[in-house]
């Protein structure tokens, strides 16, 4: 996922929160413990505007254990982003939020080497990585623990701050609370969200906020941020969803059942017949009559593994355990064991089903449900792997239409030219203006139809299951762009917006008490920490310069100010694996570190 899904929304940039207010609370005579100011090193913080608390705690107790601290605050992601890559801090205050509900997808993309958003080159840290992915969840807590013990401890190439609470408000005069979802990692759902008076569906929209009005990319393969996860993940369906309990589940996907063959390296897929693509006309949904089949598929997740297959991939890493992607069409081939069971493959494919599986088509236009003719994609993966389900339930493994992106990306990657290059997914072509040409295909519930700085407008896909129970119920809307959390709170106590996912943990109590709000909230995924520059800077060099940091943060400061509704954290795999470490603040390994740092300088 994703960064800083309660400053930004969803889940996987790395997202930082900072302050502008640059004088520090601390009184310059506790400062000097017997340095003087010329001798203390300088510690540069990177953030951005929106995190003006968490940056002021984390100055003050770095003052206090004899740091200068120096702050590079911007105004916002973009720029705190130009700042990060061009290395200008020492550590930046970032945060992620495991979007997958999977440990692997907590540490690949953001601490191995040559990983989508990593800045370390560690074989160690590669090597547990490795090991932990393949291994079972009775397995891999040791692992974890060895991994943290290195990230952490050994070598401070991040500084844990705190786990989240993720939390939404819900306008309860306009909207049926039962029909509003929170789930631990999976951005929410928009499909099943209905208005009290239901006569209301087509006429009035559901308004909702996110913060970042820039959009990566609606191309789910480049892009992992707050700024597109929402929407791509109600933009495109995948073969598999997460339950608000971070369980797999066929509901709300593309497939009806799915089934991991003995082994763990086979997994099955049974497709639905009855998902088309969107597309917009004169800025209207339309159905395009093309339906969402295996071609899609095999297509969508083979450039979702491949690196090359884009300029600017952000999720390769995501996908690198995928081996093939195929149709199967030899109906004998489900007449397999499945994993942990004495049943094949065919029967769990076949569960609840009202027409049996008699005949399998690898061609989409073919297919028939109701005659019992069906499509069925297979994965192999590389190695046994079965956190493979949780990545094939990230946005990113959305299903996007072979044929249209294929019409639209003609382009060479090699010499991909951003001046001339329109790509698929371009944000540009659906911003209002003289460049507006929306050329999106949709397979999810709903499909963009224009933005602009203010909002952007979702319409209901006509070709989405319909006459089921993940039909969407509201025919349009409209996302509000909102950056500010205490402006996004204001405009849902005055009924500018429905929801309002990000509440902040000292405003629980402003939604508690508002009688037309209902507050919902739950542990998330998302944890805060500080990440260290890897490059042209002491703290690049020097482990002990690193870990004086570490220890001088104390995490009850920040449970404190949040009114204990943040939980310790040791590293962003904490809310998934109890791995039993503990960072305790300690003044005295703070001088010690210090003292071999000053000395070997």
């Amino acid at each position: 996922m994703k960064k800083n899904l309660v400053a930004f929304l969803l889940i996987f940039v790395l997202i930082a929160t900072g302050c502008v207010n640059t004088k520090s609370s601390v009184n310059e005579e506790k400062k000097n413990d017997g340095q003087t100011s010329a001798s203390k090193p300088v510690i540069e913080i990177l953030g951005s505007s929106t995190g003006e608390s968490d940056i002021n705690i984390l100055r003050d107790q770095l003052v206090k254990n004899g740091f200068d601290v120096k702050l590079n605050i911007q105004p916002d992601y973009a720029s705190f982003k130009a700042q990060q890559d061009a290395g200008n801090f020492d550590v930046a205050l970032s945060s992620w939020t495991t979007v997958t509900g999977n440990p692997d997808y907590a540490v690949r993309s953001l601490f191995k080497t040559g990983g989508d958003y990593s800045i370390l080159a560690d074989d160690e840290i590669d090597k547990l990585i490795d090991e932990a992915s393949t291994e079972s969840a009775e397995e891999y807590t040791e692992t974890y623990k060895q991994l943290e013990q290195r990230l952490v401890f050994d070598k401070a190439y991040i500084a844990p701050l705190y786990i989240s609470l993720k939390a939404q408000g819900v306008n309860k005069d306009i909207l049926n609370p039962d029909t509003v979802r929170l789930a631990k990692s999976r951005a929410i759902a928009w499909e099943t969200i209905d208005f009290n008076d239901t006569s209301k569906r087509d006429t009035d929209p559901l308004i909702v906020q996110q913060a970042i009005s820039t959009l990566t990319s609606l191309d789910p393969i480049k892009g992992n941020d707050g700024s597109i996860n929402t929407l791509n993940t109600n933009m495109y369906v995948r073969l598999i969803n997460l339950t608000d309990d971070d369980d797999i589940t066929s509901e709300g996907s593309l497939s009806h059942n799915f089934s991991i063959a003995d082994g763990n390296s086979e997994y099955y897929f049974l497709l639905r017949d009855d998902i088309n693509f969107a597309k917009i006309t004169d800025k209207n949904a339309v159905d395009s009559g093309e339906r969402v089949g295996a071609d899609d598929v095999i297509f969508s997740l083979n450039r979702a593994k491949d690196q090359n297959s884009v300029p600017d991939h952000r999720t390769y890493s995501l996908h690198e355990h995928i081996k093939t992607v195929e149709v199967v069409t030899d109906l004998d081939e489900l007449n397999i064991k499945q994993a942990g069971s004495e049943s094949t493959v065919k029967d769990a494919l076949e569960k609840d089903l009202n027409n049996k599986i008699s005949q399998l088509v690898a061609d989409k236009t073919e297919a028939n449900n109701n005659q019992g003719k069906y499509q069925v994609v297979k994965v192999t993966t590389t190695e046994p792997f079965p956190q493979v389900l949780n990545y094939l339930a990230h946005q990113s493994a959305g299903i996007v239409s072979k044929k249209q992106v294929e019409s639209i990306n003609t382009y060479d990657v090699e010499s991909f030219d951003v001046n001339k290059d329109i790509p698929y997914g371009d944000q540009n072509t659906v911003t209002e203006g003289d460049k507006y040409n929306n050329t999106l295909y949709a397979s999810g519930p709903y499909i963009l139809s224009y933005k602009n700085d203010y909002e952007a407008i979702f319409l209901k896909n006509p070709g989405y299951q319909k006459g089921t129970d993940f039909e969407p119920k509201i025919s349009t809307i409209k996302v509000r762009f909102i950056a500010d959390p205490d402006s996004a709170l204001s405009s849902l106590r005055n009924g500018e917006i429905h929801i309002f996912n990000g509440v902040p943990e000292t405003k629980y109590n402003v939604v508690e008490d508002d009688s037309k709000l209902t507050l919902q909230r739950k542990e998330s995924n998302g944890v805060t920490y500080l990440l260290f520059n890897t490059k042209n800077r002491d703290v690049a060099t020097s482990d002990d310069l690193r870990k004086a940091v570490l220890y001088s943060i104390n995490q009850e400061d920040f449970i404190e100010y949040y009114q204990g509704n943040k939980v310790k954290a040791v590293s962003t795999v904490s809310p998934l694996v109890n791995t039993g470490n503990e960072l305790i603040a300690d003044s005295n390994k703070v001088k010690e570190f210090l003292q071999n740092y000053n000395e070997a300088k």
